[in-house]
């Protein structure tokens, strides 16, 4: 099935569709969300992307990530992505957003409206094989220290999210 982006302006007005990968490879810019969830230890929950994924295969990346559909919400996006690659939900709620345009590998961009929510969740992980490789609970620390020693084991956009997180959450006393 194809996937279709929106296509927003720079107030989140839609313009139109356009099929997920063209708007990659023309860098238009299209609604997106990042979801991160902690434990009851305050670690977050990344995973490890699927090796035959068209872009960024077996690179660590936030808890989920994707692009609404067209007439679903960000919050309805975000939970129904949940459910498809980590196999379970929880409530959440967005946190910020920002805008953001970065190249990627092969003439791919991302240019997105991300909505960055957070949730908690402590309960049984199912991971979709086709979107997952591996995932693991980490510290806030320890992923910052990683970042920092082997950026190229992380998706662009997560290090960009992850830095946005930082500054606007982190400030405020929140995870």
């Amino acid at each position: 099935m194809e996937e279709f982006v929106v296509l927003i302006d720079r107030e989140d007005q839609p313009i139109g569709l356009m099929e997920k990968q063209q708007a990659h490879h023309a860098g238009l810019l299209h609604r997106a969300f990042s979801v991160f969830v902690f434990n009851a230890k305050n670690e977050l929950l990344i995973h490890q992307r699927a090796a035959d994924k068209y872009h960024s295969p077996k690179l660590w990346t936030n808890t989920c990530c994707s692009h609404p559909r067209q007439n679903e919400t960000y919050e309805q996006a975000a939970h129904r992505r949940l459910m498809e690659e980590m196999g379970f939900d929880c409530e959440i709620e967005e946190k910020f957003h920002f805008i953001y345009k970065a190249e990627l590998e092969e003439g791919l961009y991302e240019h997105e409206l991300d909505r960055v929510f957070v949730g908690n969740y402590n309960g049984e992980i199912r991971p979709a094989p086709n979107e997952v490789m591996d995932y693991k609970w980490i510290s806030i620390e320890t992923l910052r220290e990683d970042m920092e020693t082997h950026p190229e084991n992380y998706t662009v956009w997560f290090k960009i999210i992850f830095e946005e997180y930082l500054s606007k959450l982190k400030n405020e006393g929140q995870h």
